[in-house]
């Protein structure tokens, strides 16, 4: 297990002594999945928070008539759950899915209420990036609203420069709320514009 990052990104919100930082990690799972496995799917419990060291995961959602429609994806440094059903401890509404091959660390719930009591700080650290997530959904929904297709677009390709090529265009326009046919013509004529 490569600590580093993870440490990392709990240092941008709380500073760890050694021991608390010790003690975090020993709560942590390391698991690797293969390209296209689930480590969530709708209806199963969900009982960890995932955090990425490497590859790119999907959360998305699939409707009665089977339509998927992609909820977010995790690229390393990134934390994914499926996080209204793991506060509530609720059956799962999403699934989560591994785009590639890749390398997560998972926290169970019950852990994680145990750090909280060992180590109050990290609900200061979880607070802030359920904000932080909250804030982000909140203007994704508005961008829906207000946005063309093709600013969505480009909003995706600044969100998540690293992922573009790891990522079909299909689940990039389920994301989007388009056609892959759509994005396709967006992309041919932001190609035009950018020879032009």
């Amino acid at each position: 297990m490569n600590e580093s990052l993870i440490l990392k990104n709990i240092s941008q919100h709380i500073s760890l002594s050694d021991d608390e930082a010790g003690y975090f990690i020993s709560l942590l799972k390391e698991r690797r999945i293969k390209k296209k496995e689930l480590i969530l799917k709708q209806q199963q419990s969900c009982k960890e928070i995932s955090f990425v060291q490497s590859g790119t995961l999907r959360a998305f959602y699939v409707d009665s008539s089977g339509k998927e429609s992609t909820i977010m994806f995790a690229v390393p440094d990134w934390w994914i759950t499926d996080m209204h059903c793991f506060v509530n401890q609720k059956p799962a509404i999403l699934n989560i899915e591994a785009l590639e091959d890749s390398s997560i660390l998972q926290l169970k719930k019950d852990d994680l209420e145990a750090l909280y009591l060992k180590v109050p700080k990290f609900e200061r650290f979880f607070r802030i990036m359920m904000q932080n997530a909250y804030t982000r959904e909140q203007l994704r929904i508005i961008e829906n609203l207000s946005l063309t297709a093709e600013e969505r677009y480009y909003n995706f390709l600044q969100k998540y420069p690293l992922a573009v090529e790891r990522i079909t265009q299909k689940q990039i326009a389920s994301y989007l709320g388009i056609t892959p046919e759509f994005l396709s013509t967006i992309k041919t004529n932001k190609q035009k514009n950018s020879t032009s």
